[in-house]
């Protein structure tokens, strides 16, 4: 009765039901879909793509739509989707994530779901973790989609823009998720129309989606170009550093991976150094780099963290133990790194423009994703992501056994097990996989099994350009292959003849990860489609995981009971506290990465608001209006600050006056007599009136045409240069806020509030600085508008003073209209305004 009352209730079943459901029609359909000739099946994509332009929707194409795909999967690729890839497919389908063992098929998965949401021409993009896979899938899979009559394109690193192009018009494109990111900054900052390379963002299916969405989601992209800092202060922070004591000078916290200098410590820096207090704010930037070489030495070990390459520091990934080439770490900390190997420190970089991968997938009208392990994770997905986990059932019963966790007292002892246990299953002929979770960890075994005499293959950021070819050839008879985490992640490790007797592929981990997940993906390498196969987690007192949560009272247990460093000891007391452990980890790293998601959901409202204005301006063909909107707000903003005091006496007209010739109109074209008398509201009116008229002249004096292009350039020039600027700004008041957290306030809210005004001020200035230009800025006829170079026909602007080196132009005018500055007509000698115009 409960097990009924639970299924009921579980939005998993229900779920399921429905697709099982629909799965069942596809089915139906399978025996019309078979006596179609090629061709006839061929033309069901026309015939689609009519009937949604006819009023069905897509939910109502789609059983037939996913049959036509299983028909194609058979003739074309000559796979057949098992039912429960229809299932996945649906769940793809509907904006969710489908969790699939190993070995289900997620690849053919995709082609469902990509197939149905290509008919709209928005275009999909299928998303995968590494270059590889994505051509490896963009040709495999393509053959299915060109055979319908869709388009197929591939998204590589170090393609042309043209190039990317066309590979983005493609009903169906192909790459990886920083590639896509990337593209999308890049997109925001070209200087034309015809350099975009990205349609909108219409629908992703993302392969291995916890690894992007949950374990990359903390690293931001970066574009960067170099800033103008020097370097010297990273090697005298280091060879300061390499004098300090652990516990006398500073302290760690394992737990939050922290370092601070003690008193003792502090003093002495500031002897090193000849200053009198480090925490002096003239000595910032110092007490900046000293805690920074810190973490350099402390926190940041060598081939664990980062490998050193051809006298460069590569980032090792630490979910996927692959080098991150081309990411260097922010704040100054890669360059404490490159000064502690010593070598040459690099110029710190400055953003140009940033997005976490969170806040550009959430740019999606639709998203879904698949994976092997993502349950652990579902409210985090359904929180950030809005999606829903529906776990979908394996084509065949999943049969690994997986063997209790085992610990001893000393990694040595741990590794002297492991090793045995390698050589007694490959004398008797069955594969294993070793995880790892470091470099130095995966060598050290693996000098261990030579001295034994075991033929082995290393999997780890060191030759990861083997990768694939390594890990598909796991499951041959006695093969011993050693991974770092979860390297080698997409590929399937297919069982050779006779191996399934022997036991399959046997799964060893040696160190127990902060995330479930990701030791589940390591021991969901074995057993694939009811394959046989094993796993078992070695774990000793050293590990991370144990040291930094209540290995010390295990330990202690064992120090009691006097056991031996080989004696292992396994009991659901054990296996209860790092299942504890892990969960405890998890639900710190989820809060961090929300922690930080808040505090870059400022910056995203503020980019996406920035992007949009900057892409209308881009396509528009007519600035005119844009340009009088930022000149009519800053008037209005102008005018305000001088016109505030109730009397009017107190009114700053001069001010107003000076702005004015300053930034928007020529010399002598109004003056503060222009405004007496007249409410604030007036002076506005009479402003804009002659703003626009300037304008309409420098139309006629430069021509409209010419006019448009040199304004586009300035406002999408003006609009980056801020935006750099502001992103800085933003990230130094984040650096400090949580020092807020002492005053009693909420640093969040403190954050957004600030950033807020800092947003408001950036929009300010940007208005400013392009009316200026645009209403200021000499360009001569002769002149022709250079792309690249439309900045320096921008003259500067100072003091209120045109500094041009071209004679300025009298405009030409296309009709006799009296202006207001015009000598009157009636022979007066007065100016028109204060003559017959003001007695009209």
């Amino acid at each position: 009765m409960l097990k009924s009352l639970r299924k009921l209730f579980d939005s998993n079943e229900r779920q399921l039901k429905k697709y099982i459901a629909t799965a069942e029609q596809i089915e139906s359909l399978e025996s019309t879909m078979s006596g179609l000739s090629d061709q006839a099946l061929q033309a069901k994509t026309d015939e689609f793509k009519g009937r949604l332009q006819a009023g069905e929707d897509l939910d109502q194409l789609l059983p037939e739509a996913f049959a036509v795909v299983r028909e194609a999967g058979k003739r074309v690729l000559n796979m057949r989707h098992f039912k429960v890839q229809l299932i996945g497919g649906m769940v793809l389908h509907y904006g969710d994530i489908a969790e699939m063992r190993t070995g289900e098929g997620k690849t053919l998965v995709s082609t469902l779901p990509a197939y149905l949401n290509a008919l709209t021409g928005k275009g999909v993009h299928i998303i995968t973790v590494n270059d590889y896979l994505a051509k490896r899938d963009c040709e495999w899979m393509g053959q299915l989609f060109q055979f319908l009559g869709l388009s197929v394109g591939l998204n590589l690193p170090m393609m042309s823009a043209e190039e990317k192009r066309a590979a983005y018009q493609a009903d169906i494109t192909f790459g990886t998720n920083n590639e896509f990111g990337f593209d999308y900054l890049r997109d925001n900052m070209v200087l034309y129309p015809e350099q975009l390379t990205q349609r909108e963002l219409h629908f992703a299916v993302i392969d291995e989606v916890d690894s992007i969405l949950i374990d990359e989601a903390r690293t931001p992209l970066i574009i960067s170009g170099q800033a103008n800092k020097a370097t010297d202060l990273y090697y005298s922070a280091d060879k300061v550093v390499r004098r300090l004591k652990l516990e006398d000078d500073f302290t760690v916290d394992i737990k939050t991976k922290q370092v601070a200098l003690t008193d003792d410590g502090t003093k002495k820096v500031e002897k090193f150094l000849g200053i009198d207090n480090l925490y002096d704010l003239k000595h910032i930037t110092l007490n900046h780099h000293i805690q920074q070489a810190l973490k350099a030495h402390v926190l940041m070990k060598k081939d664990q963290d980062y490998v050193v390459s051809e006298d460069e520091i590569l980032i090792v990934d630490e979910f996927t133990g692959r080098l991150m080439q081309g990411r260097r770490y922010s704040d100054g900390l890669h360059q404490a790194i490159e000064a502690k190997e010593g070598l040459q420190v690099q110029r710190e970089s400055m953003t140009l423009a940033t997005i976490t991968l969170q806040n550009y997938f959430r740019l999606y009208d639709k998203l879904s994703g698949m994976t092997g392990t993502a349950k652990t994770e579902e409210e985090e997905f359904r929180k950030i992501y809005g999606m829903d986990v529906i776990q979908v059932p394996t084509n065949r019963p999943m049969v690994r056994e997986d063997l209790s966790d085992v610990l001893y007292k000393s990694e040595d002892g741990k590794y002297k097990a492991v090793i045995e246990e390698i050589v007694k299953r490959h004398q008797e002929g069955q594969p294993v996989l070793v995880g790892t979770v470091s470099i130095e960890n995966s060598e050290k075994l693996s000098r261990m099994l030579k001295m034994k005499g075991i033929p082995h293959e290393v999997l780890n950021a060191k030759n990861h350009e083997r990768e694939a070819e390594i890990i598909s050839q796991a499951g041959r008879r006695g093969a011993v292959t050693i991974a770092t985490n979860m390297a080698g992640r997409g590929t399937d490790i297919e069982l050779e003849a006779g191996v399934d007797q022997l036991g399959g592929l046997h799964v060893i981990g040696t160190e127990r990860h902060e995330s479930r997940r990701i030791d589940n993906q390591l021991r969901g390498r074995s057993g694939r489609q009811g394959d046989p196969g094993s796993s078992q987690f070695y774990l000793s007192f050293s590990d991370e995981l144990m040291r930094r949560f209540g290995g010390e009272n295990l330990e202690g247990m064992m120090e009691r009971f006097r056991l031996p460093e080989d004696q292992p000891i396994e009991g659901r007391i054990f296996t209860k506290a790092v299942a504890n452990a892990q969960k405890k980890v998890e639900g710190n790293n989820f809060d961090a990465r929300r922690w930080v998601l808040q505090y870059d959901d400022v910056l995203s409202q503020q980019r996406e608001i920035i992007y949009k204005q900057r892409r209308e301006v881009l396509l528009s063909q007519d600035l005119k209006d844009v340009i009088l909107g930022m000149a009519k707000d800053t008037v209005e903003r102008v005018v305000s600050a001088h016109t505030h005091e109730d009397l009017q006496e107190e009114w700053d007209l001069d001010a107003i006056e000076d702005f004015v010739e300053g930034n928007l109109l020529p010399e002598d074209r109004l003056d503060d007599d222009d405004f007496e008398d007249l409410d604030s509201q007036e002076i506005i009116d009479l402003i804009m009136d002659e703003v626009k008229e300037h304008y309409e002249e420098r139309q006629d004096e430069i021509g409209n045409e010419r006019l448009q292009e040199f304004t586009k350039v300035v406002v999408l020039r003006a609009v980056d240069r801020k935006w750099m600027d502001h992103i800085d700004a933003m990230d130094q008041l984040r650096q400090g806020i949580h020092l807020r957290a002492y005053g009693q306030d909420n640093p969040v809210r403190a954050y957004q509030f600030e950033g807020y005004a800092m947003f408001e001020q950036l929009t300010e200035e940007i208005k400013e600085e392009v009316v200026r230009y645009v209403m200021k800025s000499v360009v001569t006829e002769d002149e022709e508008i250079e792309r690249e170079e439309v900045a320096v026909n921008a003259k500067a602007v100072s003091g209120g003073q045109e500094q041009t080196k071209e004679k300025t132009k009298k405009p030409v005018r296309k009709s006799d209209k009296i202006k207001r500055n015009d000598p009157c007509p009636c022979g007066s000698g007065k100016k028109y305004k204060n003559c017959c115009q003001s007695n009209e």
